[in-house]
């Protein structure tokens, strides 16, 4: 299958999903979404792993065990591949259109201790910084999923990268919306694009930061 872009039922099967969180719109819509929002992450999927990887494309239900909202299906379809250093790659389809980031998302205890040192180091940190600026300047966001109020205990709230030392997590990305190239394989370079010049950002993270050496928890 040749990636082409999600077509235009992709983004108006969200915008019904919006209205009609139910099973029952789920199952008279599922052929669209097979075809129409994950059969081009599939096809996508195909296109960037040799660069990038597989995607792994998320499940459509929520997971509503402990909830207060129990509606049953997500109203956004995404997809990510990791690389060796440990930056994800992703990419997003709802009903606004296409959102694309790769990064850090979530720094687990022992990368957070090594992402502030570096930051706050005198030389690894204005690296840093310099590659947050040049994204911002092209139009990307910089962001964290979680951020501190202010700056972390035993760091100045005056320091010259607190702004940085305050994030849980960096990720670059672009809200691209549903322009028509996002129906067409134009999309397919966007999105690479996107990863690729999110890397300033992500060599740094893999130099200093790295993958988490804490072991995972023990299955129940």
């Amino acid at each position: 299958m040749t990636f082409r872009g999600w077509p235009q039922d992709a983004l108006d099967f969200y915008s019904g999903l919006e209205a009609d969180n139910s099973k029952t719109y789920w199952l008279a819509h599922k052929q669209t979404y097979d075809e129409c929002v994950k059969g081009p992450f599939l096809a996508l999927s195909d296109e960037i792993e040799r660069e990038f990887g597989p995607l792994h494309v998320f499940r459509p239900n929520r997971d509503i065990r402990f909830a207060k909202d129990k509606s049953p299906y997500k109203t956004a379809a995404a997809a990510v591949t990791e690389s060796e250093g440990g930056a994800a790659y992703y990419v997003q389809i709802s009903s606004e259109g296409l959102y694309v980031g790769s990064g850090y998302y979530h720094l687990a205890p022992d990368q957070l201790e090594r992402y502030r040192a570096a930051v706050a180091d005198s030389k690894s940190g204005p690296k840093l910084a310099a590659a947050v600026a040049g994204l911002r300047k092209n139009r990307y966001e910089v962001a964290s999923r979680e951020s501190l109020q202010r700056a972390p205990r035993g760091f100045a709230p005056d320091h010259p990268r607190v702004e940085l030392l305050r994030m849980k997590g960096m990720h670059v990305g672009r809200t691209f919306g549903a322009p028509a190239w996002v129906h067409t394989s134009r999309a397919l370079d966007r999105i690479v694009t996107a990863w690729r010049d999110a890397a300033s950002a992500n060599r740094w993270l893999d130099k200093y930061v790295g993958p988490s050496t804490i072991a995972p928890p023990e299955p129940d």
